[in-house]
Parts: structure tokens; sequence; C-alpha cells
């Protein structure tokens, strides 16, 4: 899905949201790769109360392995971008604090995160497709399922020797 045969080089923005010089100019170019990009929208998600995790199940699961042997859970897992020289799009998986409402919640990360790439890479957003993988329930612990029955079996006497 990523551009990076071009460089994605965007044209920057002023603070009145129009287009600014170009950032090709005769003295350089600067790019934006597209894990800065995936990371700002990561990062602009999670600021928006009501959104629990990012990513689907797998890519939550695999995040949190790599944080169990050291590693550091990545802040764009759960997003992948399409950067061009003027635009990005933006998909997501992420899941949803119990009780909050999702078109509400949605709206909110499109806004934040269409907000956020705009600020800081000059890119027109054109698209922010949002997919609510999950829903965490209040007192649901990480990691672990309540229907797995794991009390109860491990108050059983051993079926082999």
């Amino acid at each position: 899905m990523s551009n990076t045969e071009t460089g994605a080089v965007p044209r920057a923005r002023t603070s009145e949201g129009g287009p600014a010089t170009s950032l090709v100019t005769d003295k350089g170019t600067t790019s934006i790769n597209d894990g800065v990009v995936a990371k700002i929208a990561g990062l602009a998600a999670r600021e928006v109360s009501g959104v629990h995790a990012m990513g689907a199940g797998t890519a939550r699961a695999l995040g949190s392995m790599k944080g169990i042997v050291g590693g550091d859970a990545s802040v764009s897992q759960g997003v992948s971008v399409e950067v061009g020289e003027r635009q990005a799009a933006v998909d997501m998986d992420l899941v949803a604090e119990y009780g909050t409402a999702i078109p509400d919640l949605a709206a909110a990360v499109r806004r934040n995160v269409i907000a956020a790439i705009e600020r800081m890479c000059g890119l027109e957003v054109t698209e922010v497709n949002i997919r609510v993988d999950d829903v965490h329930l209040p007192g649901q612990e990480r990691g672990k399922d309540r229907d797995t029955g794991d009390q109860r079996d491990a108050e059983q006497e051993p079926r082999v020797q």
C-alpha cells in the first residue's frame, strides 16, 4: 500500500491551511516516510477518549508478545497508510471501550487523525477508513479470555501422569 518509490514529497501548508511553498526547493527536498505518517495517525487515534487499543486481534496479540520479550509495541499498530506526493489515505483497526457510541467515536478519531496529519505533514488526507474490531468490557483483563475456564481447569485433577 505504500508509495516508497516516489519518495512521498508533499506540499507544506501554512497555519491558515492554504498551500505553502513546495518542500522541493533549490536547496533540496524534504520527504516524509510512510511510517512517520502511520505513527502520527496511530498516536492521534489513541488520543481520542473511547479508544481502548489499536489493531485487529492478531496484531494486538503479536504486539503484546513483542512487549513481553522486550520490544516496544508499535504506535503504528493497526494503522496502514498510502502516501502520495500531496495526499495520504489511512486505514485503521481499533477496539472501542464498552458504552462508547461507535459512530461518534469514529467521527472523533477521523477528525483527530486528519488534523494531525495535515498539521504535521502538510498532506491532504483523502480518507480515513476505520474498522472497529472489538469492544473492551469493563473489568476485562488483557490477554485473558473469561470463557476458557482457567480456574476450573486448575482445580481439576491431572488427566495424565
